[in-house]
């Protein structure tokens, strides 16, 4: 029987053995998948030993994930832009360490809108300059944008994440003053929230669409609550707007197939099971 894992802490609260469990379920796969609480101090004996306790790999979440991507032995092109592994795996006897949430994110917006939706799309807007974003930054430049500009409230995060990604080929890259928002936001044709702000328990995201482009895509990382007040204010002013809930399905997809052997799909039957628990949470 294939076993594979979360790791985290706290972990609790992670929804991946729901994802898991339902395709391997659905798949008909002898196989387990389950949570495993692991404090930073003890993660790297963690990464040597979970291969001998017999697990084919696992998915990382905060806090570990750059603990990861220093601790493997090989990763992919992705992780290695976004300087952060959530996905493990033993292949040959090498740990290796990927990058999912790049192919979350897009895959998300692609299901939701269709894979022409770029071709309206100019310049990406991304707020926030942390880990999530460098996810972000990773997943568009792969995409036929002209720009993406960063902007943080703390400058010098958004200019690192310039440093990093500006030498790949694709859209330009360039940061932003926090004081620009508004602006800038006349100039999106897509506008990303990668902070946790509007998240349960946080404070929203302090941002004017009055000016927003008719076309514009409105998207948020944040899937607690479903539909934070950033995508219900976009939908009120007639916007597209895409949840976070899809981007974590689908960064789900190449650790299953990974482990498991049979590539899973995002079925509106698992994201009414994902969205039942967040409810049932609430």
């Amino acid at each position: 029987m294939t076993k594979a894992f979360v790791v985290g802490h706290p972990i609790q609260h992670s929804r991946s053995p729901l994802i898991h469990g339902y395709w391997l379920r659905h798949y008909g796969i002898e196989g387990s998948y389950e949570r495993i609480d692991v404090a930073p101090a003890d993660f790297a004996a963690f990464l040597e030993s979970f291969a001998a306790r017999g697990f084919a790999g696992g998915n990382v979440t905060i806090p570990h994930k750059e603990a990861a991507f220093a601790g493997v032995d090989r990763r992919t092109r992705r992780a290695e832009r976004v300087q952060a592994v959530n996905t493990l795996w033993i292949e040959d006897g090498v740990l290796w360490g990927d990058n999912t949430d790049v192919a979350g994110f897009v895959d998300n917006l692609d299901q939701n809108l269709g894979e022409n939706w770029v071709q309206n799309v100019d310049t990406a807007l991304l707020i926030g300059a942390g880990g999530a974003a460098r996810a972000v930054v990773a997943g568009l430049q792969d995409r036929a944008l002209r720009r993406i500009v960063v902007i943080n409230r703390t400058a010098a995060k958004a200019e690192e994440i310039v440093r990093d990604f500006a030498p790949v080929a694709g859209p330009a890259i360039v940061a932003a003053n926090w004081r620009d928002l508004d602006r800038l936001v006349i100039e999106a044709g897509l506008i990303v929230n990668s902070t946790s702000l509007g998240m349960a328990g946080q404070p929203p995201l302090e941002i004017d669409l009055t000016s927003a482009r008719r076309d514009a895509i409105v998207t948020d990382i944040v899937y607690v609550p479903l539909k934070t007040a950033l995508l219900r204010e976009a939908e009120n002013r007639s916007l597209r707007i895409v949840g976070g809930l899809g981007m974590l399905l689908h960064q789900a997809v190449p650790g299953f197939a990974r482990w498991f052997n049979v590539t899973p799909e995002v079925t509106p039957e698992l994201e009414a099971l994902i969205v039942r628990d967040i409810e049932a949470a609430a």
